[in-house]
């Protein structure tokens, strides 16, 4: 047990001294590359093979989910027909750690008599990649943490704190914010948070709780009833909203000794809490919880009722 905490503990310490040489590099090749990407017309294309592919692949992921459209393309690939996929706005990053894989012996000319802008990662300062580069981001190290120096550890790390930092420059640099971030992750709970508006949560049609002002509490029973959102809204004949009974309005009245057949309209709330259909689902959600309600009817720009939202629908939506 001791042993292996040791190995472990070695590791983490040695990947770690070579990663804190690497902001110390970063200049004019990192400002550079940071550029290229930024005025590029086309996509971002990163190839690398083995770990440097693996390690690739992430890369392409945080530069397309970030704001900068990118793919991965292998290179033993590349060399059999995905070249085609590069077109002339592109930018290419392409990883070795040697800077000699000699897939990319192959694939450097083509890129070149294309006007294909190379972005290096690379700790051979000296190899063809670096020297047949735009940009060369240096991601050299001392020892890996391997203690046979055979399988990539601290070189794979630098690779992937490389890519990031030249993603989230990039990002930065975009001036990117967190909606733009959500509409490439439409489907995660940021963009359940920042995409979805209260239209596209509320209820509508016939599960709208709705009764006429000249209806009765025992209407607005039934209608709370059939619902099941916890309210019902009181509409006049313009269909804008005179008031609004809940659940707990029910409870109340009955326990004062009121009665089913009392009118309406002379024990809702007026003109009661109501949510625009334009706010965003998240903004809804705040309101619930600052008003300590769990249901409000929807209105549109004129004021007429829409829809209806209770907090289960906005949890169902994936916003909490």
């Amino acid at each position: 047990m001791n042993k292996l905490l040791q190995y472990g503990r070695e590791l983490l310490k040695l990947e770690l001294q070579e990663a804190q040489k690497l902001p110390d590099r970063l200049g004019k090749d990192f400002v550079e590359a940071c550029q290229l990407i930024l005025s590029n017309k086309g996509k971002v294309v990163v190839s690398g093979i083995g770990k440097s592919g693996h390690i690739g692949k992430k890369i392409a992921a945080s530069l397309a989910s970030t704001g900068s459209p990118a793919f991965f393309m292998h290179p033993s690939e590349a060399l059999h027909g995905d070249l085609g996929m590069i077109t002339k706005n592109d930018v290419a990053i392409l990883i070795s750690y040697s800077g000699r894989a000699k897939e990319f012996n192959f694939i450097l000319p083509i890129l070149s008599a294309m006007n294909v802008p190379v972005i290096a990662i690379t700790g051979g300062l000296d190899s063809p990649l670096a020297k047949s580069a735009r940009a060369v981001l240096d991601i050299s190290i001392e020892q890996e943490a391997c203690p046979m120096g055979l399988a990539p550890t601290s070189s794979s790390t630098n690779t992937l704190l490389m890519g990031d930092a030249l993603a989230i420059a990039v990002m930065r640099a975009r001036g990117f914010k967190e909606e733009d971030f959500a509409r490439s992750h439409p489907a995660g709970s940021l963009g359940a948070k920042l995409l979805n508006h209260v239209k596209d949560v509320m209820r509508q049609g016939d599960l709208v709780p709705k009764i006429p002002h000249t209806a009765t509490v025992f209407d607005a029973m039934l209608e709370l009833s059939r619902t099941g959102v916890g309210l019902v809204a009181i509409c006049q004949d313009n269909n804008k909203i005179a008031g609004v009974f809940t659940d707990g309005d029910l409870r109340r009245l009955l326990l004062k000794n009121g009665t089913l057949q009392d009118s309406i309209s002379s024990v809702m709330t007026s003109p009661g809490f109501q949510i625009p259909e334009s706010w965003k689902a998240v903004e809804a959600l705040k309101s619930f919880n600052d008003h300590n309600i769990t249901a409000a009817p929807v209105v549109n720009s004129a004021g007429e009722l829409v829809g209806a939202l209770n907090i289960h629908d906005l949890h169902q939506a994936g916003i909490s």
